[in-house]
């Protein structure tokens, strides 16, 4: 693999076998080297491939300036995601958690804090994605030597959760919220707390965020059976009613028509998490 271009002493950029651009990352990679000359394969740490020449050309601009400790911390954080919930994130998230981290790491050091109003939220909704959180706060502590705030380990499980889904981190946020405010509706409606723990609870959560995602990107699962959906109010009356007053708050607020289907499968949640 040659050299394409000289990033900073630690990071190039390359032509991989193929012809696609790479960006490689070694320690004193970079140093007294020109275009054209062999990387020396003993030097690279790490090889970052992005899906679009814009996301390179951004990633490559946010690495020039950034401590080597920053980015290999967030290169770190990545790979243990991805091994954790055992699936592919977007390729941005080396771009958007590089960032926050070397951001994040800065305004501490220069004592200011940022505090996490949905921490709360993250931690129910997202557990894994916060426990990853957590990890990265360690890590962070262990590599640069900044213990950084618990609100932090949220903040990096919404960049997570946003490479995990594919959304942008403002859709992230409206999900949040939107999972946040069913959640509040239900147990208003039934005047009780929810054991986060159980697995039940866990199974509503996980439904109402790939509903919240529907919403936020407008799509409307299909109406499908008459006859469930039926059935499914006269088994469960109550928790079916509660569905409806669910789906007219999504109406009023995000103007998203919530199918029959859809009232019906969080009416079975809904008796669920009672039971």
């Amino acid at each position: 693999m040659k050299i394409d271009k000289i990033i900073n002493n630690n990071i190039v950029s390359a032509l991989d076998a193929d012809g696609k651009e790479v960006i490689v990352m070694g320690r004193g990679l970079g140093f007294g080297m020109k275009a054209g000359r062999e990387i020396p394969q003993a030097k690279i740490e790490k090889i970052f491939r992005l899906d679009s020449q814009n996301s390179m050309d951004r990633f490559k601009e946010l690495l020039s300036n950034l401590p080597l400790e920053h980015i290999q911390v967030s290169s770190e954080i990545i790979s243990y995601a991805k091994t954790v919930l055992n699936r592919s994130l977007n390729q941005n998230i080396y771009i958007t958690l590089t960032d926050h981290i070397n951001f994040a790491v800065e305004r501490f050091r220069q004592k200011i804090r940022f505090s996490n109003p949905l921490l709360n939220e993250i931690r129910a909704f997202y557990k894994e994605e916060y426990l990853i959180g957590e990890y990265a706060v360690a890590l962070i502590e262990r590599r640069v030597g900044v213990r950084l705030p618990v609100d932090e380990a949220g903040f990096i499980a919404l960049h997570v959760v946003t490479a995990e889904y594919n959304t942008a981190m403002r859709e992230t946020i409206d999900i949040t919220n939107l999972i946040q405010k069913v959640v509040k509706i239900v147990t208003e409606y039934f005047g009780m707390s929810l054991d986060e723990t159980s697995l039940n609870y866990q199974r509503f959560v996980t439904h109402l965020r790939f509903l919240a995602q529907r919403i936020v990107a407008g799509e409307l699962l299909d109406s499908g059976s008459p006859e469930f959906n039926r059935l499914i109010s006269e088994m469960y009356p109550e928790e079916y009613e509660c569905s409806l007053k669910l789906r007219e708050y999504i109406k009023d607020t995000y103007s998203h028509d919530v199918t029959e289907e859809e009232t019906a499968y969080l009416a079975v949640h809904i008796r669920r998490i009672r039971t």
